[in-house]
């Protein structure tokens, strides 16, 4: 079966929410629509409030949104090869929406998942999804804090173009009846559990505290949070202030002019 033609827009939770930089995940999806022969993606603009109401009132009129496709790809930053907290309770608050959608997943990771794609597939099809197909995408790593993960912007350049690249061989065979089934195998979800999630999984479990703004640094900008996916920073006076709602997007600590926050 080949995508069909009401697919017009990529629905992607991660990009409109804030789990990831959508930069580029918009440059990858329109590249693949392009090659589909559908329009590019327009995303709407992210919540830039600290109001938290503000930021739900937005999720469900994205919700809305994809309840009139019956077929999407559902794009998202996997996290110690599993579901972002806010990913996962985003399906599972949309429970009844699920329920005959044909969704091919594209996951984003910075090194290795296993199954990235299975992992949200599984937790889709509890609640009477199709799956479609899934995809693999290596991407910078959003985690900006860690010497051991940075690499050079020269090294992220090409793993974007490499991203590109894998994606146009994708649309080709899916162009031709034939979805890539990235992440979706038994051998895969051993692969995830075993190098990922037993020993990682706790962090994605719940939401979590240990986001630390040094108020010492913080000059009161507010530029964390309105980039809060979750309402978790918030303005104190000229101080920001976290509670314990963070998704580990990382998006915070990355855009922050004066390193004061660190996860």
């Amino acid at each position: 079966m080949q995508i069909e033609t009401y697919i017009d827009s990529l629905v992607s939770y991660a990009m409109n929410t804030g789990l990831a930089e959508p930069e580029d995940h918009i440059v990858l999806v329109n590249r693949l629509l392009d090659l589909l022969g559908k329009p590019d993606y327009e995303p709407s603009d992210e919540p830039q409030s600290e109001d938290l109401e503000e930021i739900l009132a937005a999720r469900k009129l994205f919700a809305e949104k994809l309840a009139a496709h019956e077929e999407v790809v559902f794009a998202y930053p996997v996290q110690y090869s599993a579901l972002p907290r806010l990913v996962s309770d985003f399906v599972q608050a949309h429970a009844a929406l699920w329920r005959g959608k044909r969704v091919f997943v594209i996951a984003t990771m910075a090194l290795f998942s296993g199954d990235g794609a299975g992992v949200l597939a599984r937790e889709l099809e509890k609640h009477g999804a199709i799956i479609l197909g899934g995809l693999h995408l290596q991407m910078p790593d959003s985690i900006a804090d860690e010497k051991v993960l940075k690499r050079t912007p020269e090294r992220n350049r090409h793993l974007v173009r490499a991203a590109g690249q894998k994606l146009a061989r994708a649309a080709g065979s899916i162009g031709k009846g034939r979805y890539p089934r990235q992440g979706l195998g038994w051998f895969s979800r051993i692969a995830g559990f075993l190098t990922q999630r037993f020993w990682f999984g706790y962090k994605t479990r719940t939401y979590s505290d240990q986001l630390k703004i040094d108020p010492a640094a913080c000059v009161g900008c507010g530029i964390c949070a309105k980039l809060c996916p979750t309402g978790n920073i918030a303005m104190e006076g000229q101080t920001a202030r976290s509670t314990d709602r963070c998704t580990l997007c990382y998006r915070c600590v990355n855009r922050c002019p004066k390193q004061a926050i660190t996860l």
